[in-house]
């Protein structure tokens, strides 16, 4: 390998209030064009702003869930740029005074858990969002909607300690995860909650000075990340290759074609001119405060995981998938609370409810299935009402429906055959017509066992007991 990847993520994540940072507009998502605006956020001349208290406590909240310092003084800051989204022509953010500095989160990699560091947390507000003629079916106008200006963000900006666009997938993950776990966003991609920038450089191997970076911009969803950032690799290397020099730049992603291309040279940040906000003082963040925050903090991720380890037995694997989210970490526990057998509620929730949940493009918050419902089936498996290979049966169709499991399993006759009687008479038939698989098991290929409960459940379309006629074959070959 000739070059390194030098990754850094730069994250946007849209805080849960209920109105904007500076401005009592609300921040609800989906209303007409401008419908959430005001003077303040539209920035007409005389107006002042007035910062949101509950932004603060969100943004300290991060800061603590994800190991960061809370500094006791934090500043808001003017970053001036023009563009039509951006009303007053500049944007409140943070700059030499953010709100956190110096976390850390831990990713899951093929080598084990790593760490990576991050570098700042700071509060700003949103600009608007540009709508172009295109998109509008008049391709000769643009269009403004300044609903998203002044809604509260935080950045969450990594150290460049990424190493591959795995490594970046998995602590954009990572990140979602804790973010979620702490209440202050609901990271939904698609609403433009939860955005990410990717700093993406090479350098030879062994060098210590950082190539030069290439910005990635606004990546909606973790799949496209990954890709942009292979693809930004793939380019800069042959750029390498062929003894040129990577421009710094900022590039967006298609995803269609599966490329980035260029979007506008980079600037550095005194291009931005920050200087102190005037209109708004500095916000002090005294212990108390810090601490008041910290006691309303949930059991996040981490801990979460090593407690699924230690009290249900789980392997590290399984309490990894199930605290992913917290709504998941929440499903399992509900379900265990009803039927005491973790290691089995796991392989359902991780099999059967994650594969349909993931083919439909849903989340567990609107699965159809309960923990109530799951737990009951799976205690009707246990009491040999219902074999495993019919209950997965009965579980799509309780994903399906919504029904009960006890009321399916009736409307289609779907009760386990465990009458020694009936099961007798279809093992006897069986062994009768399969002279030379019976000749195999005399002669010890004790393998072949498998093929005549097959042949056993396939004849009572999959409602036999195996238990039962594993008992049988055994008990009537050994006769034969």
């Amino acid at each position: 390998m000739k070059y390194e990847t030098v990754i850094g993520l730069e994250v946007h994540a849209q805080l849960k209030t209920r109105s904007k940072i500076f401005c009592s507009c609300s921040t609800e998502f989906g209303k007409e064009p401008n419908e959430n605006t005001c003077p303040v956020c539209l920035g007409m001349p005389g107006v002042l702003p007035v910062l949101n208290r509950k932004v603060v406590e969100y943004a300290m909240k991060a800061c603590l869930a994800t190991h960061c310092e809370i500094q006791p003084v934090n500043q808001f800051a003017r970053k001036n740029y023009f563009y039509p989204d951006l009303p007053k022509g500049y944007q409140v953010s943070q700059f030499d005074l953010p709100i956190g500095l110096r976390g850390h989160l831990t990713i899951q990699t093929p080598d084990g858990p790593k760490r990576i560091g991050l570098t700042r947390i700071h509060m700003e507000e949103d600009a608007g969002k540009s709508i172009h003629g295109e998109n509008l079916g008049d391709p000769d106008k643009s269009y403004v909607d300044y609903n998203r200006t002044g809604v509260p963000l935080i950045e969450i900006v990594s150290e460049p300690e990424l190493r591959s666009a795995e490594d970046a997938r998995e602590y954009l993950v990572a990140l979602k995860s804790v973010l979620q776990y702490a209440d202050v966003s609901d990271c939904n991609m698609e609403e433009g909650s939860f955005r990410c920038d990717a700093n993406v450089s090479l350098r030879p191997v062994g060098q210590q000075e950082f190539g030069t970076r290439v910005e990635l911009k606004n990546i909606n969803s973790f799949k496209f990340v990954q890709k942009a950032i292979e693809y930004e690799v793939e380019r800069q290397t042959k750029i390498l290759d062929q003894g040129d020099q990577v421009v710094q730049e900022t590039r967006l992603y298609d995803a269609n074609r599966g490329i980035t291309f260029s979007m506008r040279s980079k600037e550095e940040a005194h291009d931005y001119r920050y200087f102190p906000e005037p209109d708004l003082v500095p916000v002090a963040c005294d212990e108390d405060w810090i601490e008041s925050i910290r006691h309303e903090l949930p059991e996040m991720p981490e801990e979460k995981r090593r407690r699924f380890v230690e009290q249900y037995g789980l392997p590290e694997y399984d309490a990894g998938v199930l605290t992913t989210s917290r709504a998941l970490a929440d499903y399992f526990e509900a379900c265990v609370a009803l039927f005491n057998q973790p290691k089995l509620v796991s392989n359902w929730i991780m099999g059967e409810l994650l594969r349909l949940l993931n083919q439909d493009d849903r989340d567990i918050g609107d699965c159809p299935v309960t923990p109530e419902k799951l737990a009951t089936m799976l205690k009707l498996i246990d009491a040999g009402t219902i074999s495993g290979k019919i209950a997965k049966a009965v579980f799509e169709e309780m994903y399906r429906t919504g029904k009960e499991p006890a009321a399916i399993i009736e409307e289609k006759g779907l009760t386990q055959i465990s009458d020694e009687g009936a099961l007798g008479q279809i093992v006897d038939d069986i062994i009768a017509n399969s002279p030379e698989q019976v000749q195999q098991f005399k002669d010890g290929r004790d393998k072949v066992l498998g093929y005549f409960i097959g042949q056993a459940m396939k004849a009572s379309k999959g409602q036999a007991n195996p238990g039962l006629l594993n008992k049988l074959f055994k008990e009537k070959l050994g006769q034969a």
